[in-house]
C-alpha cells in the first residue's frame, strides 16, 4: 500500500492505493505520488497535432522535452511549460496537447533529468531531492537553451512566445518573465510568491517584480494550504508599486492548491476550466495567438 501526500501536506481526499491502482497509474504515466482512484483524468488525443519528444541542447547536455503542436503548416505562437515537481508526466503532456489544439507549439522540457525520474515516485522525500537539485542556475540555463530550440524551429513564430507552469513550475514561470524579454505573457499557477522550499536557492518571485518584462496572469485557490492569501495580496500591491497594470491575480475562493490537475481529488471542475480560458484569453490579449 501506497501513502500519498502532496507538497505541502495532504492532499483532502488523499487515500492508500491498492496495487491495482498503483499499476494503473503507472501504466498511464501519471504521477504517482498523486493518483487517486477519484481522479477523473482528462485524455486528450493527438489528432491533427505533431507531438513526442524531442531534444534540447543544454549548456552541458542534451535534455527531452515533450512537444505538440498543430499539424497545420505555418508559424504557430508557442508556450514553454513547466511541470509540477513529479516532472513531464502524462497529464504535463496532455496540457502540451490542449494548447496544440488551441494552436499553439508546446514544449515541456524535462528539467529534472539530471537527477532522476520524480513520475514514478511515491516518497515525498525522495521527490524534493530531485526537485531540491534542479538549481535556479540550471533551470534558467534551461529555459534559455529552450528559448533557442523554439526560435530556430519552422513552425514556431518567434515573436509571439508565452510561458506557463504549475505549482513548482508556477513559481518558476513569474522567474522567467521577470528574467527574459523573448517572453509576452505569463500565466503562472499556483506557483509559491515567496521563499519556495522545492527551490532552494531560487529567489522569490515578489523580489523581482519590478523587472517582469511582460504581464503575467497568477491563478491561486482560496483554500490552498501552501500559499497564503496575504502573499497574493501582497504580489498584488507589489504589481501595483512597480507599474506592472497588465498583471492580474485571480483566486478561487473554494479551491485547493492543483485545482486543474483533473488527475487527482484537488481537481476542481469549475475553477480549472474557467481559468484555463481566462488564460488563453490573457495571451491572445498580449498578442501570443
Amino acid at each position: 500500500m501506497v501513502t500519498l501526500t502532496r507538497p505541502f501536506g495532504n492532499w483532502a481526499g488523499d487515500l492508500d492505493l491498492s496495487r491495482r491502482s498503483l499499476a494503473l497509474a503507472l501504466a498511464g504515466g501519471y504521477a504517482v505520488a498523486a493518483f487517486s482512484a477519484d481522479a477523473e483524468p482528462i485524455k486528450t488525443d493527438a489528432k491533427g497535432l505533431v507531438q513526442g519528444m524531442v531534444e534540447i541542447a543544454a549548456a552541458d547536455r542534451k535534455i527531452p522535452a515533450y512537444l505538440a503542436r498543430p499539424a497545420a503548416p505555418g508559424r504557430h505562437p508557442a508556450v514553454l511549460v513547466y511541470s509540477e515537481v513529479f516532472g513531464v508526466h502524462e497529464w504535463v503532456r496532455d496540457v502540451a496537447r490542449r494548447f496544440a489544439h488551441a494552436g499553439y507549439v508546446a514544449i515541456a522540457p524535462d528539467f529534472f533529468v539530471r537527477h532522476g525520474d520524480p513520475s514514478k515516485l511515491t516518497d515525498f522525500a525522495a521527490i524534493r531531492k530531485i526537485v531540491g537539485q534542479a538549481t535556479d542556475q540550471e533551470v534558467t540555463s534551461d529555459t534559455a537553451a529552450t528559448l533557442k530550440y523554439l526560435k530556430a524551429q519552422p513552425f514556431v513564430d518567434a515573436g509571439k512566445l508565452a510561458v506557463t507552469g504549475f505549482c513548482w513550475g508556477g513559481a518558476k514561470t513569474w522567474l522567467a518573465v521577470e528574467r527574459f524579454a523573448d517572453f509576452k505573457a505569463g500565466a503562472a499557477w499556483y506557483g509559491v510568491l515567496k521563499s519556495n522550499p522545492m527551490a532552494p536557492g531560487a529567489p522569490a518571485p515578489l523580489q523581482g517584480v519590478k523587472d517582469l518584462h511582460a504581464p503575467v496572469i497568477g491563478f491561486y485557490g482560496g483554500k490552498d494550504q501552501g500559499i497564503p492569501l496575504a502573499d497574493v495580496e501582497e504580489m498584488r500591491a507589489a504589481l501595483k508599486a512597480a507599474g506592472k497594470s497588465g498583471s492580474d491575480l485571480v483566486v478561487y475562493p473554494e479551491a485547493q492548491h492543483g485545482f486543474l490537475a483533473d488527475y487527482r481529488p484537488s481537481y476542481d471542475a469549475k475553477a480549472g476550466p474557467d481559468a484555463w480560458k481566462r488564460m488563453l484569453a490573457f495571451f491572445a490579449a498580449h498578442g501570443v495567438k
